[in-house]
């Protein structure tokens, strides 16, 4: 767990200095979703393919939602050099011009690992817990300030050792995976450093006092308690083998008219 230093007697309300807050902010990592079961066995070559293809299908809504979350940001921002800077991480996961974007390069990994297109626009195979976790993260941006949302990004602080993670080691661990799917994690070691740099100014120029950095650390926290909810999801529908409704016996309709009849 995160090792915080005892507050010092009358002065438990003082604000932390920038570089306190930044690293407090920072120890969050050590709750990471890099951190989760499911994670680590993807890590250390232990995935089955059907569980690898599992991830990938519902982390697609996760990657569809993005752009949906960013736009929310743009639409309660008033700050024009901030929307335009803000406005690069749609055009990321959308794509624009000759640039495919990242639904794109993600939509190629799901091939790579054997799934369709289809499949994954379908979102046929989205587990409840995973979407409900993924909406609950969008409805936040939503209805909160454009500070508290890009406080909520902040996890993309933690990102590019995960990416690096997968680059370094599915090659061999998961060599069925086609490498040309592995650009999107090519692409964001460079994207979510760029936008992680706009996202700390943010958070660290307006949470200020000790409440407000309490708040901001409690804003990133639900975003690592989403982003380790969707594993969470998988592992009892990919691992432990109980997706939802796994022990109910279906009946046809028929059947059940027969009955009332």
């Amino acid at each position: 767990m995160i090792s915080v230093p005892p507050a010092q007697p009358g002065n438990a309300r003082q604000p932390w200095s920038r570089v306190e807050f930044e690293r407090r902010l920072r120890a969050k990592g050590e709750l990471y979703h890099i951190h989760h079961p499911y994670h680590i066995a993807m890590h250390e070559g232990r995935c089955s393919q059907q569980q690898i293809q599992g991830w990938v299908a519902n982390r697609f809504y996760y990657q569809i939602s993005i752009p949906v979350k960013d736009a929310n940001v743009l639409a309660n921002c008033p700050d024009r050099d901030t929307r335009r800077l803000w406005a690069q991480r749609i055009l990321d996961h959308d794509g624009y011009g000759d640039a495919h974007g990242g639904i794109e390069a993600w939509l190629r990994l799901g091939e790579a690992c054997g799934l369709s297109r289809e499949e994954m626009h379908s979102q046929r195979h989205v587990l409840p817990g995973v979407r409900f976790a993924v909406d609950a993260y969008v409805n936040f941006v939503r209805h909160s300030s454009w500070q508290e949302a890009a406080c909520s990004s902040l996890t993309e602080m933690f990102a590019p050792t995960i990416h690096q993670s997968r680059l370094d080691t599915w090659p061999t661990d998961y060599p069925w995976i086609d490498v040309e799917g592995h650009q999107y994690f090519r692409n964001r070691l460079t994207e979510a450093r760029r936008d992680v740099q706009h996202g700390l100014q943010v958070t660290l120029d307006h949470f200020v006092t000790r409440e407000q950095q309490e708040r901001a650390l409690e804003i990133l926290q639900f975003k690592l308690d989403v982003l380790w909810t969707m594993l969470d999801a998988m592992t009892m529908a990919y691992e432990l083998d109980r997706a939802p409704y796994h022990n109910v016996k279906t009946t046809p309709l028929s059947a059940l008219t027969e009955e009332v009849a």
